[in-house]
């Protein structure tokens, strides 16, 4: 199994400025987007639960970019879960040009914190992380001697 969970995406004219390389707020909406996908494909549950009253706030994003893409490049964003604690979840992303000969270059890198929160809109508090998402996303965590581990508790999973 791949360390990272990946989405793939084809640069298209849409996702470009009137210079003709990607406009940097699209690397941010494709951390939203592989994150949606992670969510469809590995943990349909924590879906069917935003539906009801999980939230799932985002609390920080970046990217730093290294090179510049342009239409019809073909993308894999990469995430990696970088940090898991009873209520948040930090996620790293690497964003790799595919080339056609099967080359890859790394043109950015991102990372995005989540947290859980839970409740009505004018009353919404923190709320542990769903046990269907820590399930879900152990495979693409960090290890720490063969175990997933809780950096708020240093609990193993």
């Amino acid at each position: 199994m791949q360390p990272y969970y990946e989405y793939r995406h084809l640069v298209g004219f849409e996702d470009t400025n009137l210079v003709g390389n990607v406009y940097y707020v699209n690397y941010l909406r494709w951390q939203g987007r592989c994150r949606e996908m992670f969510l469809r494909d590995h943990a349909p549950d924590v879906l069917a639960d935003v539906q009801g009253d999980l939230k799932l706030f985002t609390l920080k994003v970046d990217c730093e970019f290294f090179a510049e893409i342009t239409a019809f490049d073909e993308l894999s964003i990469r995430m990696r879960l970088d940090d898991l604690t009873q209520t948040q979840v930090a996620f790293s992303f690497d964003y790799v040009r595919l080339r056609q000969d099967g080359t890859e270059d790394l043109v950015a890198r991102g990372q995005q914190r989540i947290a859980c929160m839970r409740g009505p809109n004018n009353d919404t508090r923190p709320a542990r992380v769903p046990e269907a998402l820590r399930t879900a996303l152990a495979p693409y965590a960090a290890r720490h001697g063969g175990q997933l581990v809780d950096t708020t508790t240093g609990a193993t999973a």
